[in-house]
């Protein structure tokens, strides 16, 4: 059985930490930067994810600490993180290409 294709929340929350680790916060912004604008987590879907991701061994706690007397986690990618990732980015770059070679064959303009 193949796998899913990853959604693009998961993908992105994922490239965000494969610059290093991150808290929460950093992570919606670093997204939202990443997207252009076009995704927008909101703080509920983050950390519903996070749980999944950290459940998948995806990613891990780095660190914690207290700031305002409000507990911040830091999250890293796993290895396994890091090979699901990549796998990922190369399947959506295999598929585009293959999308962009099909518009200039057919003469679209790109």
């Amino acid at each position: 059985m193949t796998q899913r294709a990853m959604q693009e929340a998961t993908f992105l929350i994922l490239t965000a930490l494969a610059a290093g680790s991150q808290h929460g916060y950093g992570m919606i912004t670093d997204v939202k930067e990443i997207s252009g604008g076009r995704v927008r987590l909101r703080a509920g879907t983050l950390y519903t994810a996070l749980e999944r991701l950290r459940a998948d061994e995806l990613i891990g706690v780095d660190r914690e600490e207290i700031v305002e007397n409000r507990l911040r986690r830091y999250y890293r990618l796993t290895p396994k993180g890091s090979e699901l990732l990549a796998a990922e980015a190369a399947r959506l770059q295999a598929n585009a290409a293959a999308a962009l070679s099909r518009l200039n064959l057919a003469g679209g303009t790109i």
